[in-house]
């Protein structure tokens, strides 16, 4: 167990290392696995002294092993056991087969006795061979056996492709032999042809004698093979090289030389333990995996290895027809099965035996097959007890059957088997059901088990269902809940819980679960580097703790959707644990640390939400179809479809994996669009209750709606659809017509009267809110309690108008623009010096003007909506304007500080110049609503990131031609001020063609006065030029201004393209989606705009604090809904998303590859059937020449009765000739009795012919 352990450690820190560091760092393989070498020199008697019974030769033994004459001369026998011993193994690695494969292979030579936990945890962990849902142990046909055609395509067309539909290994003896030569030539095959395909990849394992390889040699080094280049010869003959289509050898070492068998017990044992092992990821898996060992001819040497396997309960499929061994348990079990089993009388005791004549029956058959093996009763015996658990045996005749639906002949093989293990309480079909699910055989399930005959319990289904789920089947998942899995009864928060322990390692849900894992224990986790091994077995063993599955992980790790999701929702199974009602993370964890250390009740819970609940857990592991089925089954199907779109694409910004990024992409926009073509339904249904949908405040995603998660996500398409957009417009405008022309608008605020007018018109009161003669009031707007009372038509016409969020966005764009005139007043005209004398009265206008700025800018971050102080600072720091915002405030307080000085009044008044330039820029802003300068504005802030790379190549070139130009013209210039303008600023004016010609060629005469006295140059004066390398200086300009002006400007020029390309192309797109923040903000605003805005602050702050008025507004964008009308409003979006769904399929279906391949499936049912007549018409060939057989017995009866002297038959035998039809047909069918009953013919008496002739002959 120490080395076991010791192994395990080894294999987890070198699995990801380099073919040449292996060979470094395997040195652990020698000393856990061992080889056999012969320490007892066994004299064989046929050689004359000359070999050894194990096979080497005499001189091949160590002198230990030949010292020993008087033991060994008392030795008949060579034994494994007792005359070899253990050594390090010197054999073991990656084989390359030279001129075969490219691929390689890995090997070890082991000794017989190793433990076979090792070797599977070293094949799957360390050589990383995916476990199998099924292993193959095909038995037989070694050494030069010819094997028959129709084996070949049982192994080739049944086999290898069963096993690679269901992710099988296959074990053969792995040479180029034999039936293993087969199975390798059939792998090869099928790996060609699904290449494109790698799932469900087949495992090729050979297990052979070590003794029995050729050039094993060339496989042998003490410090492994990185890789061993193994050459072999006629490739075209059959040999025992190995076989280059094999994954993988284990070559079992006995000591011994050229023999066969010594590998059988190890592989026995290996199956057995493989057999005892769980599927799935981690062991997941509902059943063990399934073991079954497969029959093909067979020597008689192989019946004690089926016997000893029967025993343990191990499956057989026997090829019938195929020889040998195989041939014989064959006829064995079909012609005995019918015959009686009496028990012996002679037993006192009341035990059961065979009876003397099925025992005599056994043994004429044994001598039939085997006539020339020496230990018949033995034979005999090992016969009788595979007879008796005949019940583990399954015969297939290949020969007849074909090899088509060969993995439904492995399916009922394994079932009988597992039926003869099971209790007879069980449910006969579960193992059948568990197989198929392991398989990810849905078809079989469906023709099988599911076709109406079977009542499936939910007792039955729950662990194929959590099988199913785990190991990514969705189509047994979709099959089990269409076959009576109630999900509200199986998706408890504890399942729950297990199914997030089972997400695989080094996935990115893994990594979040172990953070947050971490948090929770308040431990710090230590990330394993491939390149440091362990110091001791206590740091391994605490890296093994992390290299498992996360086995303490609970719904509050489930967290991490809080880092996907941001601020949109609340937190998600905080209801569960209790933990709703705290806002504090701190308090949350301490909260959740004490609950999980106790009883956890909650486990116990049915989940609220299973739907959703699978379809976030399938989300987060990029699993496309799961996750787009569990959309399908859960509720809310657009607000579902929106989370998982911001889901993934939370997730694929902290993927790493190229391939894995591309895929979260692909998926979130798939959900992108889904969520708009079923809105897109919705819409063209029911308008009103559309956007009902839209703002409806979501119980199952956190209290979020449909127009917050779309933004979240970034959905643009979503916010492109005309229904959605047609909701914002409606907000917009309030009750005013979405079609008032801007300059009514204008009009009406510098001349409030004429809103009483007809000058604009104005929807009715109640349009907004849904208002409708039909019943479903609450489906389209505000509830009726929310709803503002009854106002006379002066009061409720000038609410109408000014509380329209166009008429607040109209306001603050004519005041933003008189600040902008006063702030740009006060710079340039009315700027005075600091105390006592200024500032003046419209500086402390501009002011007051920019306090109730900060003041409205206070109330959007702090007093809006239902975050805490935290998340609401986060939130307003992630927009881009609210950063401006807050760098224009912060400029205009450090210049008002600094203006009231008079040591720093030129530096304040410096930066408010700066501030107004701030506060200018914050019109782009104002007009992203406007529909053809909102895309362009989108087209220039792309723009922007374009000219930082631009600027960086630039920089690099001025940065080189300013120095190098600078150095060649003056030689000694220690004036940074110059310096910084000729290295930077004037090579910068070049590229705008300002190029002091003068000053650059010392040919052109240059008016300045310049000086040579390092004296002057020190104190300020202008150096002279250098003269001899100035022809340098002027290749150097030409270079630059040919890289900077053609080369730079038109690769600005070519970026700016694409991005006014790429916008341009989808500008209504961008614009719709940057249209919502605008609407939301300025819907949020108050009516006045500042600096007046401060009366409204004052009057909200009397409404909401004092007086507890809630406000109607809100619900413009968030509504809650409750009762029958949440129900109602479910109900109609689930109907809508069926009609959807039902309208894909139909597309889908009449699409032209669904068309072909229901035109192959078809053509499969006909060639099925083709096959299936071409057997009949064989059948009754050969029905026909035994009935033709039957008629010449019946004649040569009838004439052998007639010539005898003994019986005289009253008239002559009747003929064919004139007989009726029917007569016909009743001969012909007691010609076939008689075929039947003719083989016993040569032991009767004349009597008994003519006893047989009365009753069979007409």
């Amino acid at each position: 167990m120490h080395l076991l352990n010791w192994f395990l450690i080894c294999q987890k820190n070198i699995a990801k290392k380099s073919f040449a560091a292996c060979c470094a760092h395997c040195s652990w393989i020698p000393k856990i696995i061992k080889k056999r070498v012969c320490t007892t020199f066994v004299e064989d008697s046929f050689s004359n002294g000359a070999l050894c019974q194990c096979g080497g030769a005499r001189d091949a033994h160590a002198s230990v092993a030949l010292g020993d004459y008087f033991s060994t001369a008392m030795v008949n026998h060579w034994d494994s056991a007792q005359h070899s011993s253990e050594y390090p193994t010197d054999a073991f690695g990656e084989i390359h087969f030279a001129g075969a494969s490219k691929r390689h292979s890995y090997f070890l030579r082991l000794s017989w006795d190793t433990v076979p936990s090792m070797v599977y945890t070293l094949m799957t962990a360390h050589w990383g061979l995916p476990s199998p849902n099924l292993v193959v142990s095909v038995v037989g046909g070694e050494g030069r056996t010819k094997v028959k055609t129709w084996v070949r395509e049982v192994l080739r067309q049944g086999l290898v492709k069963a096993s690679q539909s269901t992710g099988a290994w296959i074990i053969t003896t792995g040479l180029r032999e034999g039936v293993g030569r087969c199975v390798g030539e059939a792998v090869r095959d099928h790996a060609t042809a699904a290449s494109s395909v790698p799932l469900n990849k087949v495992v090729a394992l050979g297990i052979a004698p070590w003794g029995l390889v050729h050039n094993r040699t060339q496989l042998v080094n003490s410090q492994g093979s990185f890789p061993a280049k193994y050459y072999v010869q006629n490739t075209s003959r059959d040999s025992c090289c190995l076989d280059n289509n094999y994954q993988a050898f284990l070559l079992v070492d006995d000591g011994s030389e050229g023999r066969r068998g010594g590998e059988t017990g190890f592989r026995a044992k290996l199956e057995d333990y493989i057999s005892h092992q769980r599927t799935g990821i981690w062991g997941s898996g509902s059943i063990d995996i399934p073991v079954l060992c497969m029959l093909v001819s067979g020597e008689a040497s192989m019946l004690e290895r089926v016997d000893l396997s029967l025993k343990t309960s191990m499956p057989w499929l026997v090829l019938a027809g195929s020889g040998g061994l195989a041939d014989f348990l064959s006829d064995l079990l079909e012609n005995l099965s019918s015959a009686p089993a009496a028990q012996s009388s002679g037993e006192g005791d009341g035990e059961a035996g065979p009876s003397v004549d099925l025992k005599d029956r056994v043994a004429e058959r044994v001598r039939k097959h085997f006539p020339s093996d020496t230990e018949s009763d033995k034979l005999v015996e090992q016969a009788l007890s595979i007879y008796q658990n005949r019940g583990f045996i399954t015969i297939y005749h290949g020969e007849q059957e074909g090899p088509n639906d060969f993995d439904t002949v492995l399916l009922k093989a394994l079932v009988g088997a597992s039926k003869q293990r099971t209790s007879v309480d069980a449910s006969p079909y579960n193992e059948e059901l568990k197989l198929a699910v392991t398989w990810n055989r849905v078809d079989i399930a469906k023709s099988e088990l599911f076709n109406g005959d079977i009542q499936w319990r939910y007792d039955d289904l729950e662990d194929s269902m959590t099988d199913a789920l785990i190991n990514d089947k969705p189509q047994f998942v979709r099959l089990f809940t269409e076959n009576g899995l109630n999900i509200l009864d199986y998706l408890t928060y504890g399942r729950l819980e297990s199914l997030y322990r089972s997400v695989a390692d080094g996935t990115m849900l893994y990594q979040l679960l172990q953070r947050r894992l971490v948090e929770r224990l308040g431990t710090v986790a230590t990330v394993p580097t491939s390149s440091n091994m362990p110091d001791s077995p206590s740091k391994v063993a605490a890296e093994n703790m992390h290299s498992g599955p996360v086995t303490d992980i609970t719904l509050f790790e489930v967290r991490v959707l809080e880092l996907l999701m941001g601020d949109v929702c609340q937190p998600f199974y905080y209801d569960a644990l209790g933990l709703e009602q705290i806002s504090s993370k701190r308090r949350a964890l301490r909260r959740a640390s004490k609950l999980l250390r106790g009883d956890c009740l909650y486990r116990r819970e049915r989940c609220l939400f299973p739907w959703a609940s699978l379809f976030i857990w399938a989300v987060l592991q990029n699993r496309s179809e799961m996750a787009t089925f569990f959309w399908e089954m859960a509720g809310e199907s657009v607000l579902s479809a929106l989370s998982g779109c911001k889901i993934l694409r939370e997730l694929s910004k902290l993927e790493v994996e190229t391939e894995t990024k591309l895929s979260m992409k692909e998926l979130a926009q798939r959900f992108e669009t889904v969520a708009h073509d079923v809105f897109s339904s919705c819409y063209q249904s029911n308008e009103n209750r559309s956007f009902t949908l839209l703002i409806r405040k979501s119980p199952v995603w956190g209290g979020t709606t449909c127009l917050q998660m779309g933004m979240g996500a970034d959905a643009r398409l979503f916010f492109s659809h005309d229904g959605v957009q047609s909701l914002l417009s409606q907000i917009w405008w309030g009750d005013m017509e979405r079609n008032t022309e801007v300059w009514k608008l204008l009009l009406t605020f510098f001349c409030p009267v004429l809103c009483y007018t007809n000058l604009i018109s104005f929807r009715d009161s109640d349009s907004l809110y849904g208002a409708n003669p039909c019943p479903l009031t609450f489906l389209t707007g505000i509830p009726h309690s929310r709803r503002p009372p009854k106002r006379p038509f002066v009061v409720s016409r000038w609410r109408q108008f000014w509380f329209a969020p166009v008429t607040a966005f109209l306001g603050n764009v004519l005041m933003y623009f008189l600040f902008l005139l006063l702030f740009a007043y006060v710079l340039l005209v009315d700027f005075k010096r600091p105390p006592p004398k200024g500032p003046a009265i419209t500086e402390y206008v501009l002011y007051f003007w920019v306090f109730t700025i900060v003041c409205e800018e206070i109330r959007e971050t702090f007093f809006l909506g239902t975050m805490n102080w935290r998340q609401r600072i986060r939130v307003y720091i992630q927009d881009v304007w609210n950063k401006c915002d807050l760098i224009a405030i912060i400029l205009f307080v450090i210049g008002l500080i600094c203006r009231m000085f008079e040591w720093s009044y030129g530096f304040g008044r410096e930066i408010l110049c700066v501030d107004y330039m701030v506060f200018t820029l914050r019109l782009i802003h104002i007009f992203a609503i406007h529909k053809q300068l909102g895309p362009k504005i989108i087209i220039v802030g792309k723009m922007m990131k374009d000219v930082f790379f631009f600027l960086f190549f630039l920089g690099v070139w001025q940065m080189a031609y300013g120095v190098a130009n600078q150095a060649l013209l003056y030689s000694y210039d220690p004036n940074l001020d110059r310096i910084f303008r000729r290295v930077f600023y004037r090579p910068y004016l070049h590229i705008f063609g300002q190029i002091p010609v003068e000053e650059m060629d010392v040919g052109k005469q240059w008016d300045m006065e310049c000086t040579d006295n390092i004296t002057l140059i020190d104190s300020g004066e202008e150096p002279c030029r250098v003269l001899y390398s100035n022809w340098l200086v002027v290749i150097l300009l030409v270079v630059y201004l040919l890289v900077t002006n053609i080369l730079l400007i038109n690769l600005l020029i070519a970026m700016f393209s694409h991005t006014f390309s790429e916008v341009q192309a989808n500008s209504d797109i961008y614009w719709k989606f940057q249209r919502y923040n605008l609407i939301v903000q300025y819907h949020s605003r108050p009516s006045l705009a500042p600096p007046f805005i401060i009366l409204s602050h004052i009057n909200l702050f009397i409404k909401r604090t004092i007086r507890k008025v809630p406000s109607v507004k809100i619900h413009h964008f968030v509504l809650k809904l409750k009762g029958k009308a949440a129900n109602r409003l479910m109900t109609w979006e689930t109907i809508q998303k069926e009609d959807f769904l039902t309208a894909q399929n139909k597309i889908q279906k009449s699409s032209d590859s669904e068309r072909l391949k229901r035109m192959s499936v078809k053509v499969d049912g006909m060639v099925k059937h083709l096959t299936e007549s071409r057997d009949f018409d064989h059948r009754l060939r050969a029905l026909e020449s035994e009935m033709e057989y039957c008629s010449n017995a019946l004649s040569w009866i009838v004439d052998t009765l007639a010539q005898g002297s003994t019986f005289k038959p009253p008239r002559p035998p009747p003929t064919l000739r004139g007989i009726a039809k029917s007569e016909h047909t009743c001969i012909r069918n007691r010609k076939t009795i008689c075929m039947l009953e003719f083989h016993s013919f040569h032991s009767l008496s004349v009597v008994d012919y003519v006893v047989f002739a009365s009753n069979y002959l007409p």
